[in-house]
């Protein structure tokens, strides 16, 4: 009896998925169900009344919307065709090097983003028309501009990681720390993997003309502002000078003060961030609503308690459980969306994970951690068929490429993060090393 409850509403969640439902109704409805049949009615009208103050209320949250809006003025002000003109002045004249600088432009345009799906929706509008113009191969293209849009969430600040922060109750700050060497890292071997196809296959990438060097530093200097936004919102963070909420607030008015100064930020496209911010920022606390209720109801099964228990006292090694966990994850990230995902599991598989023994490592370095190992397999997720969130972004701007062929090269990046993961798990301190510096 005990697991029938939690399945059946885990089996209801999915058949309303595959109806095609908003996310968040297909957790919400079995949610209410399920609370309704383990406790009845009022405490189930006890429980609505209260769980949306109880989750908008808290502040951290506001951090959300002040990231986005943060993306998205950064994508209405043009700062992504300054990043990928300056790559591409660096790296461009390489065979592979129009491939290479958007995987840079992705990694830079995500410091001031938070959003893999805004990074590669925006990188490819600047990139894709310049990589057909040299004739790159439409599969090989589409595929590095999906992987470099993950990037956008592995690089601080990210939206996914501040909600990991919220619900696994660790210090934003530090968990960006983290999350910095594992990102540059991930754009280091994406770099590298295109270098190695290249090798391969040159014709898939032709070379641009090398521009002379006083082109190139002319182009770094158009991608000041974009250093200035990440030292003084990240570095205010580390240095204790702001909080994650007030850093967000200063980036955000550094964005706009850029993008206004350039002229690319006009009054009507400022009304449009304003207004995608609002609609991802209520998709996103739906999403919260819906998974609280979910989770409630799960809690009231006893489910989580008993999986951690049963992991906790299980005869395997602890490092197998937690890539059977992270193998779970990357299957399930091929037909979710990241921050569903996290919302549904994290209350259930966090406290398992916090009672294994992992490389001695201390509850807060532990959490840290596999924060870092959980953003990059969600990574994973976003490119992985066969419900790549990142391919289908990409292939709306390139309808002539099948979404098969796109896949193709996918596997190419792919193997990049099988390698990232395993570095990752192995060697805890590439997560942890500059946790130290923070406060």
């Amino acid at each position: 009896m005990t697991l029938v409850v939690p399945l059946a509403l885990l089996g209801g969640m999915l058949m309303l998925m595959a109806l095609r439902t908003p996310i968040w109704v297909a957790m919400f409805v079995p949610g209410a169900l399920g609370y309704l049949w383990l406790s009845g009615t009022d405490p189930l009208l006890a429980a609505l009344k209260g769980i949306a103050f109880a989750r908008f209320s808290i502040y951290d949250l506001s951090v959300i919307p002040l990231f986005l809006l943060m993306g998205h003025l950064a994508t209405q002000g043009g700062l992504s065709a300054r990043l990928f003109r300056a790559a591409t002045a660096f790296v461009g004249h390489w065979r592979g090097g129009l491939a290479q600088a958007s995987i840079l432009a992705c990694a830079a345009f995500g410091s001031v983003c938070g959003s893999a799906v805004a990074t590669a929706a925006t990188i490819s509008q600047v990139a894709l028309p310049e990589m057909r113009r040299y004739q790159y191969d439409g599969g090989f293209a589409t595929a590095t501009l999906a992987a470099g849009g993950t990037l956008g969430i592995l690089i601080p600040p990210s939206v996914v990681l501040v909600l990991y922060a919220i619900l696994a109750e660790q210090n934003i700050a530090r968990l960006f720390a983290a999350a910095m060497l594992p990102g540059l890292l991930a754009a280091a071997l994406y770099c590298t993997a295109i270098a190695i196809f290249m090798r391969w296959r040159p014709q898939f990438g032709p070379a641009e003309p090398r521009l002379p060097l006083s082109r190139r530093w002319e182009t770094l200097l158009g991608v000041t502002p974009v250093l200035a936004i990440f030292v003084i919102v990240l570095g205010g963070i580390y240095g204790g000078v702001f909080t994650a909420t007030e850093a967000a607030s200063v980036g955000v008015l550094l964005t706009a003060a850029i993008g206004l100064a350039s002229r690319q930020l006009t009054l009507a496209r400022a009304g449009t961030a304003l207004l995608l911010t609002a609609q991802t920022t209520g998709v996103i606390f739906m999403i919260f609503i819906g998974a609280d209720m979910l989770n409630a109801a799960l809690a009231l099964s006893q489910m989580p308690a008993q999986i951690a228990h049963a992991i906790a006292g299980a005869e395997v090694p602890p490092v197998l459980i937690l890539a059977a966990i992270l193998g779970f994850y990357i299957v399930l990230g091929g037909v979710m969306d990241e921050l569903s995902m996290l919302l549904l599991t994290l209350p259930v598989v966090f406290p398992a994970v916090m009672q294994l023994p992992l490389f001695g490592l201390g509850a807060e370095d532990k959490a840290l951690w596999f924060g870092v190992l959980l953003l990059t397999v969600v990574n994973v997720g976003l490119i992985a068929p066969p419900v790549g969130l990142n391919v289908y972004v990409v292939g709306m701007d390139a309808p002539d490429v099948p979404i098969g062929r796109t896949y193709r090269f996918v596997s190419i990046f792919l193997a990049a993060d099988v390698v990232r993961l395993t570095l990752l798990v192995t060697i805890p301190m590439l997560s942890l090393w500059l946790v130290r510096f923070v406060r």
